[in-house]
């Protein structure tokens, strides 16, 4: 079967939450590709500054996922709880332009990853719960993939609008407010829930010792994995710091995370369809492999070649990863605890992005880049050297 086959066969829920995925991604990184410049050149922050910024934004959204993704689970309700996320989000989007204190740009960070992780538990068990389970690595493929395109449309209209503005970074902000009130729109007129079984029994309380422990050995193994191979891919904000170091003009930063993401686009929806008929053991490790790659490529291979190529690898393994561990949880989580697992997989993962953003920013800010990206390196060999065993496993596909 094709790949247009395969996705003639997911879901139009899916393709909707995809497309508001696109949406809020477009709105993002619009001011994320500028945001470290801005915080860095205009406000005065160090790097050290940035990487605090960066890992707290993102672990209060994987903290904040844990609770949601149960909430998810204790309602059976899990559409409501992804728009009230995207919802935030959008709300959050101006005070960006109108930020006149490193303080304010912070809470405006702060504030709006809140709404990350109210939405991605509940979106991510949306996903698992509508998709068939022979499809739902393409599935999150799928979605990882229109929300990956964002990523790249994102920077490309930041980068015209910096062009047109004459370098105006905060009317920038201010056209990113769009894009993100249109996925608001969407999620509320076109996703709904996927129909629960009349057996089905909402957990009472979901983190609760009790239900934890249904959750599966290879679930915690995933989890575990993931932690340490987080610590290896660090806020994509260095890679735009990196990218100045080595030579690129302010207007061209964006331009950046439009590479990484287009790699990351058209690697995400093959590698899902892969995962539903090859042993997604064997993706992952190869994901794994080029992430070592991708780091000694940044902290090796001097001037803009080695960047670049850095970069090409960074968004390859996005593209093998990310997708291919939420399919594994979905895999391995009971139906009914899927928000619950999804929002502690995220919480592990956002801890580990906390103190890989603090310790690359604080490497960085004494010994270099290079420092930074070699660290990054070594985890990614642990990540991989933990990944083996995956391929002598296999979940029972719930």
């Amino acid at each position: 079967m094709t790949f247009g086959a395969v996705a003639g066969r997911i879901p139009r829920g899916i393709w909707a939450l995809g497309l508001v995925s696109m949406l809020m991604d477009i709105s993002s990184e619009m001011i994320h590709a500028l945001l470290p410049v801005y915080l860095v050149s205009v406000m005065g922050a160090s790097m050290l500054a940035v990487g605090f910024i960066e890992g707290i934004a993102e672990a209060t959204a994987a903290i904040t996922k844990v609770f949601s993704g149960a909430l998810s689970d204790w309602l059976g309700r899990r559409k409501l709880l992804a728009a009230l996320g995207y919802g935030l989000a959008a709300f959050t989007k101006p005070v960006f332009p109108l930020a006149g204190t490193l303080g304010w740009v912070v809470a405006a960070r702060f504030v709006d990853r809140i709404g990350k992780g109210i939405r991605g538990a509940p979106r991510d068990a949306l996903i698992a719960d509508l998709a068939p389970p022979e499809l739902r690595g393409a599935a999150f493929g799928l979605r990882q993939s229109l929300d990956t395109a964002g990523g790249f449309l994102g920077p490309l209209l930041a980068i015209g609008l910096m062009g047109l503005t004459a370098d105006n970074i905060p009317l920038v902000f201010w056209f990113a407010v769009i894009p993100a009130f249109a996925s608001f729109v969407v999620i509320l007129l076109a996703v709904h829930d996927a129909p629960r079984p009349a057996e089905a029994v909402n957990p009472r309380m979901p983190l609760s010792r009790a239900e934890l422990a249904r959750l599966p050995a290879f679930y915690w193994g995933i989890v575990a994995l993931s932690a340490v191979f987080t610590l290896a891919r660090f806020s994509e904000a260095f890679l735009v710091l990196r990218a100045q170091e080595v030579g690129v003009a302010l207007v061209y930063v964006p331009a950046v995370l439009v590479v990484m993401n287009v790699v990351y686009f058209l690697s995400c929806y093959p590698i899902g369809v892969l995962a539903d008929r090859c042993h997604r053991g064997t993706l992952l490790t190869l994901g794994l492999a080029v992430l070592v790659l991708a780091d000694l490529a940044l902290g090796v291979v001097d001037g803009l070649p080695g960047f670049v190529l850095g970069l090409v690898l960074w968004g390859l393994h996005m593209g093998m990863t990310q997708g291919l561990l939420a399919t594994l949880v979905a895999d391995a989580a009971p139906a009914e605890l899927r928000g619950t697992a999804f929002g502690v997989f995220n919480l592990v993962g956002g801890v580990a992005l906390l103190a890989a953003s603090v310790i690359a920013g604080g490497l960085w800010d004494v010994f270099g880049s290079r420092a930074t990206f070699l660290a990054g390196a070594l985890c990614a060999a642990l990540a991989l050297l933990g990944a083996l065993p995956l391929l002598r496993r296999r979940p029972q596909v719930v």
